[in-house]
């Protein structure tokens, strides 16, 4: 009965598309946490407007065959996870202020330990949750929030595939330990995922990082760093997108997982995400490097799309935000298609 040639009718899914998450084969999982960001606040509210900027959206693409076929599910959002949200973010604002104005540990101890608290819990309700998915089968896709909040499923696809690489689009290194005392930062997912999990890791646009993260990356054999500078430089130089994107993807191993930092995009397209940099892809140069991905013969085993926050006048973000999801979407589809 589904026609995508009609006009959407908003019913809460991504996409306004009509599978429950029992018919489907990608289920998205909206998780509108904010807790740690240190700069702005309001990606809690990227999934909820992407929803509905989704309905708006036309599903035909060229690049995937049918691709409103794609069964794309929409699960239930986490119990009670706006109002901890709000109440957890308070907490952790505490800390960072103290930390800013220098005070001693001792004046903001109680903060720090509930803000890991909470976020250790949300970390593990989201790994019991995509457990669950994946152990049925389906693919499983985080929508943030902040870049904490996908570790989770990042726990849940080791136990099941044990061996697979990060692609990490983003403009931030995400490699410091946690960063303003939070365990579980926004700044620190990709050092969980590669020195607590062991994970190999692929970046892609990072221009927004520390000392002690290159120090990282300059020591480690897990990972492959492709700056922005340095992309830059090798384009203006006469290197074709293609040969680069190439060589990206030859760092990867079989099995990919996708996390997505809106702000690894160029900040015309995502002007309000939480802590935004010069620089960065084209909306077109990420979708051309994660459509060669697809078609490298390597398979998407999941993926996360994080950091989109709207402003009050407009859905500009989200926007952008739910137009990258459906590609990610797709482009996990179609590398599942062709590895069968």
């Amino acid at each position: 009965m589904f026609n995508p040639n009609n006009i959407a009718i908003p019913n809460g899914n991504y996409f306004a598309l009509p599978y429950t998450a029992e018919e489907a084969e990608i289920v998205l999982l909206s998780v509108p946490w904010d807790v740690t960001t240190s700069y702005r606040a309001g990606t809690h509210k990227g999934p909820k407007a992407m929803i509905e900027a989704s309905a708006q959206m036309d599903l035909f693409d060229p690049l995937v065959p049918k691709a409103w076929e794609v069964r794309i599910g929409t699960l239930p959002s986490l119990r009670g996870i706006d109002k901890q949200n709000k109440s957890i973010r308070k907490a952790a604002q505490q800390v960072i202020t103290a930390l800013e104005q220098e005070q001693e540990s001792a004046s903001y101890t109680g903060e720090l330990s509930l803000v890991n608290e909470a976020c250790l819990a949300l970390n593990q309700t989201v790994y019991r949750t995509c457990r669950s998915q994946l152990q049925k089968g389906r693919l499983v896709g985080i929508v943030g929030g902040e870049h904490s909040v996908p570790l989770g499923l990042i726990q849940a696809l080791q136990e099941q595939y044990k061996s697979f690489g990060i692609l990490h689009i983003d403009a931030h290194a995400d490699l410091r330990c946690a960063y303003e005392g939070f365990s579980f930062s926004h700044a620190s997912v990709m050092y969980n995922a590669v020195q607590l999990l062991g994970i190999s890791l692929t970046q892609v646009g990072i221009r927004d990082y520390c000392q002690e993260e290159a120090d990282i990356i300059a020591a480690s054999e897990q990972i492959h760093c492709f700056a922005d500078h340095e992309l830059r430089r090798r384009l203006f130089e006469g290197d074709p997108w293609s040969r680069l994107c190439r060589l990206i993807i030859d760092t990867l191993p079989d099995k990919v997982y996708i996390s997505f930092d809106i702000d690894g995009l160029s900040p015309d397209c995502c002007p309000n995400t939480g802590t935004p940099v010069p620089g960065g892809l084209s909306f077109r140069e990420a979708d051309y490097l994660l459509h060669s991905l697809a078609l490298s013969g390597r398979k998407i085993i999941g993926f996360d799309l994080c950091e989109v926050a709207p402003a009050k006048d407009n859905e500009w973000d989200a926007n952008v935000g739910a137009r990258m999801l459906y590609k990610l979407c797709c482009y996990t589809h179609l590398s599942n298609t062709t590895m069968k």
